[in-house]
């Protein structure tokens, strides 16, 4: 069975060492404690969502803190091509449901687009706690899949930001139902004549409910997007990231096993 996963903040595993011992407090540590009722000698994984991954035994176990003895510690490393989903907002909580199960599913950052057909506003206060709730989401989601990074959620933007984005993306992907190339013919296109080694960065954007709007395609394409078609039938806003994620880290080897 997996050890159950529990983060800290970044950086607070980075003086660690095997044998020594981490304590950890807040939320986190009553969530462990409360409700997982971990115990002296159960083992357990704390992440500082930035990459390291503590492995160690519950020593100490308290309401308000989890002392756990370092057995090993790893650093899990970000893929080289990264992919970033754009969901636009979209009402009924589907946005989040699209930024949750993409995060389960590996995605590296979200961006929150305002849309010119997106009916939910994010507008002053409710801008922030909006954000707030999805960083929340996607928390929780990278706790569930155990991973040891917690995807960045960008800054919201409008259009002329997103195009901006666009311009400045490795590649740019609008899923589009009016497209003609599927998704996997424009990925497999381009991983064929990438770049060997850096970074590199994917944008996949998803509209709302209404779709992307003419103009919107347009601004976009202009700035250096391509549409691509996903698949025979229409998907929802809050499923057609997901897909686009899955397809993407096969195409482009994101899921491959290292061998031996």
């Amino acid at each position: 069975m997996s050890n159950p996963v529990f983060f800290s903040g970044a950086g607070s595993l980075d003086q660690l060492f095997p044998g020594a011992r981490y304590t950890l407090s807040g939320p986190e540590a009553r969530h462990a404690v409360t409700v997982k009722r971990l115990a002296p000698g159960e083992r357990v994984d704390i992440a500082d969502g930035a990459g390291k991954r503590l492995t160690g035994t519950v020593v100490a176990a308290s309401p308000a803190e989890l002392t756990v003895e370092c057995a090993e510690l790893a650093v899990e490393q970000q893929p080289d091509i990264r992919l970033v989903l754009v969901q636009a907002l979209a009402k009924g909580d589907r946005d989040e449901l699209a930024v949750e199960t993409a995060t389960e599913l590996g995605i590296d950052a979200v961006v929150p687009w305002q849309s010119e057909r997106s009916i939910v506003r994010w507008k002053g206060e409710r801008a922030a706690k909006a954000h707030a709730k999805w960083q929340s989401v996607v928390t929780a989601a990278a706790k569930q899949a155990r991973r040891a990074w917690i995807p960045e959620v960008r800054a919201a933007v409008e259009t002329p930001g997103l195009v901006a984005a666009v311009a400045a993306a490795d590649l740019a992907v609008i899923l589009h139902e009016d497209a003609v190339r599927p998704l996997r013919a424009v990925l497999e296109a381009w991983h064929a004549t990438e770049p060997l080694a850096g970074v590199r960065e994917i944008l996949l954007i998803v509209g709302p409910e209404g779709g992307i709007s003419p103009r919107e395609v347009t601004r976009l394409c202009d700035a250096g997007a391509v549409t691509a078609l996903l698949g025979h039938h229409v998907l929802r806003s809050s499923t057609a990231g997901p897909a686009a994620v899955v397809l993407a880290s096969d195409v482009l080897g994101r899921w491959s096993i290292p061998q031996p």
